[in-house]
Formats: structure tokens, sequence, C-alpha cells
């Protein structure tokens, strides 16, 4: 390359950055700390800083190691640095997850170290682990166990806990155990030693070749050398969700070195529960005093409006994640107000929902450009069905869609073959939750993380059989499962391109131009199993902070307090909104008070209401509830205006159906005048 081509890109690799990129794009080789807040431009940051080292002469490409988290980052960071020049044929920068590169090492390292002694990759913890439960005597029949002892196992591996160790750290961290945390230690002693063949060859599971190459870099100096001579400089993303073995990982890598670059937000740190922590973040300028600490807080991605409710959210923070808080700063012009709406029931919440998404899409927002996260992934079933009903094509992220989803086939299986038999003696919803309770439809919330999930993906089913049976009375047992049945068929398969259905963890690393923040409700935002400690709650705060950035422009936020209509309000929004509702909004604008709904009203609304859905192929409940029934003929607006105002209607119902139902309201009382300002 010539001086002039040098100079050339060394300018193209320092253009368009604002001044704290460039500090860190241009800081001196040595330890550098990064803290990106969300949307700051952290990956164009740190490829552009590899992009300076190996052009400026100071790091040969082939001597750089960059790792992430997962096959996508390590993906997108390889593409940059190839658009940079920096990578690709005859220029190669390793850019791995931890994993991948364990992988790598310990396949070349392996043989110097260990001779003849062979090693297989374990992919999958299930059925080493099946085997030694049944010969421990566990239930082996009982599939969510033995998941929850592989997460568990897990848990503990990244940590750096051994089965010795593991009751007493359990029950430190508060962990969601499937059984007692003994029985717990010993399925772990025994998967460890089933791994060891007699000849002494090896199955290693993911942690493993972790621990196996830590063990071999710091036990064997020539291998040592041999490393570090071809990996000098070391950059790592995401560091905030780093294990404590990935950390003495990279420990081995330097080997005392500092070349390093670390880039993090403790902000976003949301996967505590798989042992990631962001100690090794916090610590960062401890451990190396001399350690350039740079701070990115322009955000880029979300309007000033979005970045105001996002430092507002995390503004709350307690605990040491606090005290290293970013405040980010918006770039963007002006866009929307963030929306709060709050309604009677979760049908209603549904619904509102999805006549926003529709006014969204018809604005001019593709619909791929629109998100509705929740907090686990049995929230998704109720907008999979309303917008297939409303037409609007979807996809699932991080999930099946619902009645793709093991423990639900498994459930419909389970019915369909009952169906097949003769009529149970009891009655049919009944019946229903009998049939599935040989699934796991237990009559309590289980213990251990994935009998729970399984156990809420199947509570779900059961609510779904109990709205068809209020809907449809007179149905049978049989009758019933087949009209669920056909329930499950009428979906639109998901679709790429549609509305994105995710969870908030799922969603990590991604944005939309707008997302809709749904179900934040005390127990489900925070959970209620993590409201135990301040650590649990204060995760869970960080997890609605990440659902916020994740916003480009439009954020509609939603809860709802009741499960379902006519159950009473028990619920109330989440803890962490209450300080983020604007005054105004936060509670809905009575309209006058009657004492009882006009029956006359009541019944025509009624019976328009069962026409309408006939008429538009829909459940009569995603028109509108009973309660809002009662609520308009209670309050018998006389407008547009004032028919918004009855609690869950909101503008945006009203735009489909607002005159429609104005004009049932005037037929039912006869004489009153149309007024001149409803539409």
């Amino acid at each position: 390359m010539t001086v002039i081509e040098h100079q050339a890109r060394e300018v193209g690799v320092t253009s368009g950055l604002d001044p704290e990129q460039l500090e860190a794009v241009l800081a001196p080789r040595g330890p550098v700390c990064v803290l990106a807040g969300a949307g700051t431009g952290k990956t164009r940051t740190i490829t552009r800083r590899i992009a300076h080292l190996v052009d400026s002469g100071q790091v040969n490409p082939e001597q750089v190691l960059a790792v992430t988290f997962t096959a996508r980052a390590a993906a997108e960071m390889r593409e940059r640095l190839e658009s940079l020049g920096v990578a690709g044929p005859g220029n190669r920068i390793a850019a791995q997850t931890f994993h991948a590169a364990a992988m790598r090492q310990l396949r070349y390292f392996w043989p110097m170290a260990m001779g003849d002694m062979r090693w297989e990759l374990l992919e999958h913890k299930f059925r080493m682990v099946g085997r030694v439960a049944r010969e421990l005597g566990l239930d082996v029949a009982d599939r969510d166990l033995l998941r929850d002892l592989s997460s568990e196992i897990e848990w503990a591996k990244s940590s750096g806990i051994g089965p010795g160790q593991y009751p007493d750290a359990a029950q430190r961290s508060h962990r969601d155990l499937p059984t007692d945390p003994r029985t717990v230690s010993q399925v772990f002693a025994a998967y460890e030693a089933a791994k060891v063949a007699p000849n002494g060859d090896r199955l290693l599971d993911f942690e493993d070749m972790l621990t196996f190459t830590t063990t071999i870099l710091r036990s064997d100096p020539s291998i040592a050398e041999e490393f570090r001579s071809r990996y000098r400089s070391f950059v790592v993303d995401e560091y905030q969700d780093v294990t404590p073995i990935q950390q003495d990982l990279l420990d081995a890598w330097l080997g005392g070195r500092d070349d390093l670059t670390v880039v993090g937000d403790a902000n976003q740190t949301i996967y505590s529960f798989t042992g990631a922590t962001p100690s090794y973040l916090l610590d960062f300028t401890r451990r190396y005093p001399d350690a350039t600490l740079v701070r990115l807080q322009r955000d880029y991605r979300s309007t000033p409006e979005v970045v105001t409710l996002a430092n507002a959210a995390i503004g709350r923070a307690r605990g040491r994640i606090a005290g290293s808080r970013l405040k980010l700063v918006g770039q963007r012009p002006a866009g929307p107000e963030p929306v709060f709406a709050g309604y009677d029931d979760e049908i209603s919440e549904v619904v509102g929902v999805v006549a926003r998404i529709r006014s969204l899409i018809r604005s001019g927002v593709p619909a791929s450009e629109i998100a509705v996260l929740y907090r686990v992934n049995a929230q998704s079933e109720a907008y999979e069905e309303a917008l297939s009903e409303a037409g609007i094509d979807y996809q699932v992220r991080g999930a099946q869609s619902f009645f793709d989803r093991p423990e639900i086939v498994a459930g419909m299986r389970r019915l369909t073959s009952l169906a097949g038999g003769p009529p149970p003696p009891m009655p049919p919803v009944d019946a229903v939750r009998h049939g599935l309770h040989s699934v796991g439809l237990t009559e309590a919330e289980p213990a251990g993380a994935n009998a729970r999930a399984r156990w809420q993906q199947l509570l779900r089913l059961m609510e779904i059989v109990e709205e068809i049976a209020s809907q449809a009375p007179e149905l049978d047992f049989a009758g019933l499962v087949s009209k669920l049945d056909e329930r499950s068929r009428m979906r639109h398969a998901p679709v790429g391109g549609g509305v994105t259905l995710s969870s908030m963890h799922a969603a990590k690393g991604l944005e939309w131009d707008a997302v809709f923040l749904t179900g934040l409700h005390e127990g489900s935002m925070p959970l209620g199993r993590a409201s135990k400690t301040t650590d649990d709650v204060e995760e869970e705060r960080r997890l609605f902070y990440v659902g916020i950035t994740r916003a480009r422009e439009h954020l509609h936020l939603s809860w709802s307090l009741s499960r379902g209509e006519g159950r009473g309000a028990k619920r109330r929004r989440s803890r962490f909104i209450d300080a983020l509702v604007p005054k105004a909004e936060v509670d809905f604008e009575p309209l006058p008070e009657r004492t009882d709904p006009d029956p006359d009203v009541l019944a025509a609304l009624t019976a328009w209401r069962k026409e309408f859905a006939e008429a538009e192929g829909i459940s009569p409940v995603n028109v509108m509830s009973v309660t809002m029934i009662r609520s308009i003929a209670t309050a018998v607006p006389t407008s547009i205006a004032e028919l918004v105002k009855v609690r869950g209607f909101g503008a945006d119902r009203a735009d489909v159906i607002g005159a429609q139902v104005l004009d049932v309201v005037d037929a039912a009382l006869p004489g009153r005048a149309a007024q001149q300002n409803r539409r």
C-alpha cells in the first residue's frame, strides 16, 4: 500500500465519527474500555478501532482476535471489517464467538498437551443427564426436570462452580431449582464422571471447551508461547455478558499482557441467570488503572422522546450498576411522544395494540418495522390470533408460533386422542383441564424454569378453551376440542417481513421503527418470581430498559388490570411505569357518571357487536368487551370525543368503529339529536 493509499484509508476509517467514537478509535494500544449505550454505534466504533490499529501498523491483522457472544454478531463484525478493507482473503482478522475460538484452539493444541487421549464434542447435555438421573433413581419421564437439571449444570460450569460447591452457590444465588440442591449436585457429579471413558478419552461439553483450553494454556508454557506469538491484540464485544470461565479464558489468552479493548453497557446486563456478570466491565479500570475509558452516550437510533423515557426508566435503578449509568443523548430529530395505554383486561389490550398497529401500517410504517415485545413467550398467542384475524402477517422471533410449540402439540395430541373415545363424565372444560394434566398442566405452578415455561404455555391453551366455551356453551367435549383444532389451523403461517413478535430477551441487539411493550403489569414486569431480591428486580428493570431502547421512533407501552373479561381489576401496572406516565395520563378521564347502563343501549350494542363480529369473521370480544359495552351504555356518549374517554376504547378503535357505535346509541335513544362534532 502506498503512502497516499494509506492516508486515504486512514481518513476513511476516522471519517464520520463523533468526538467520543474518534477517541475510542484512536486510543493507543493497551487497555481500552468503551462504555457504549444503546444506539451509540458500538460496532461501528470497535471495527473502526481494529481497522485503525491495522492501518497504522500497530498490529498485524492476523494477530487480532475479536470475540462476541453470537454467531450473528460475529458475522456482522466480519462484514464491517471486510468493508473497511482489513479483513477477507489475504487479510484475515478472527472474529468469532468465545466457543468457536476455543474449539479451534482446542482442536489444534489438544494433541500437543494430551497426547493420544481423544475428545469429542457433546453438543447436548440432555441425553447424558437423563442417563445419570436414571441411575440415581430420578423420574426420567419428566423431561422438564431433565432440562432444568441440564440448565443448572450449565450455569454452575459457566460460573466456575463444581458439584461440591453447587448447593451453597445455588442458595446464595436464589436459583429457581427443579428439585433440592443436593440432588442437583449429585446429578452434576455423576454427569461429569460419565463423560470420562475407561481409557481416558473424554466427551467435552461447550463449557469444557473453554475450561480445557484455559488449562492447557496455563499448564504448558510452550503452547502458551505459540498462541501468544500468534494473537497479540484482543477485542471483546458485549463485555457485560462475560461469564467467569470466559474471563478465565481471556486472561489465559492475554497471559499478563494488556492489549485489550472491551465494549459493553452494564445497563444492558440481562443474562445473569446464565452466569453472566458485569463485574469485569465495572472493575476494568481498577484492574487496569492506566486504561483509556471512553463513554459513548450519543444515541443515533432513537428519537429524543424515546431516549428521555429510557433515561428516566434506568435512572431509578439501584445497586452497583446504577453507579456506572450512562445517560443517553438523543441525536435524531424530534418524534412522537411515547404512548401509555391501560386496559381493563388482556383481550382489550391485545385489541388496542393491534388497532394501533393497523393505524401505523396505514400511515406508511412497514409491518417489518413493527415489533410487539412481551416478557414470556406464552404471551405471544393472543397477538398471533389477533394479527391473523386482522390479516396482518407476523413472525415469531426466538420461538415457534404458539400452536407449533412442543408442549402445545403434545397437549393437542392428547385432547384429540381423548375426543375419539367415550364422552368424559365431567363438564367439557373440566375434561380438557384433566386431559392436559398428563402433559404438564398441574394445579400449582411448578418449580424449575423449563417446567414453569411449559406450564405457562399449557395454561394459555386452557384459557383459549375457556374462551371458546364461553362463546359456545352448547359444545360438548369433542366439539370443544374440534373448535380448538379449527382455531389452530386458522392461523396465518408466520412469514418473513411481517410484524415481529418477540420476548424482550430475544429482542436484545435488534431495533424497529415502532415497538409495543406489552403486559407491563406487576407479576409480568417484573416477573413474579423475579421479585424476591433487589438484584432480581434490578435485572428486570434493565430488561425493561432494553425493550424501550429497541424503538427508533414510535413507542407504545401497555398493561391490563385483569387477565380476562369480567374478572375484576386484580392487577396493578408495573412499578417501572408509575414514575414515567405523564400526570395527565395517569388515570382515564371519566365520563359523566350514571348509576346503571341504559338497558336499550346495552341491548342494541350487544346485538350490533355480534352482527359486526360475524360480518368481519372475528370474535365478538375482539370488537368490544362486555365491560366496554356496559361503560358506553352507562355514559351514553354523544360524540367521538366523549366515546374515546370510555376506558379501553381509545382513538384507534374509534377510528374503525366509532361512528357506527354512536349510530347504534342514537338509534337506541329515539329523539336524541345527532351531535355535529362526532366525526
